[in-house]
């Protein structure tokens, strides 16, 4: 994995309003990136933990301390006319008192004295 082209994806999910595709970030970049690179990307090998571990490593080094605290929130983005698949399923909403079908994601922000930032995961 190329970090430096992770990094650039990554940023063009976040920052995009409207639909994201390997062809969009190919053009917002002047082809600088082909979307062949883009989809090579996407189609490598699965992330785990340990992966997230040793891309973040030094940022969480570099801004660690005594008094930080990270907090996860866990959210259902309702999909209640989506056909269930690999990640739109029946989850357990503590908001509305039952399950609801849709996209459950998790929040991470972490937060110090000096320092506050959300975390995010390589798949963006």
């Amino acid at each position: 994995m190329n970090a430096e082209h992770f990094d650039l994806y990554t940023d063009y999910l976040i920052s995009s309003f409207g639909p994201t595709t390997a062809t969009g970030l190919s053009a917002l970049l002047d082809g600088q990136l082909s979307h062949d690179q883009v989809t090579r990307l996407l189609a490598s090998e699965p992330k785990n933990s340990a992966d997230l571990w040793k891309i973040v490593k030094p940022l969480v080094r570099a801004v660690e301390s005594a008094d930080a605290t990270i907090s996860i929130d866990d959210s259902i983005s309702e999909k209640p006319h989506t056909d269930e698949n690999d990640i739109i399923a029946w989850h357990w909403s503590h908001s509305f008192e039952r399950h609801v079908k849709g996209l459950e994601f998790l929040t991470a922000y972490y937060r110090s004295q000096e320092n506050d930032f959300p975390i995010r995961t390589p798949e963006g």
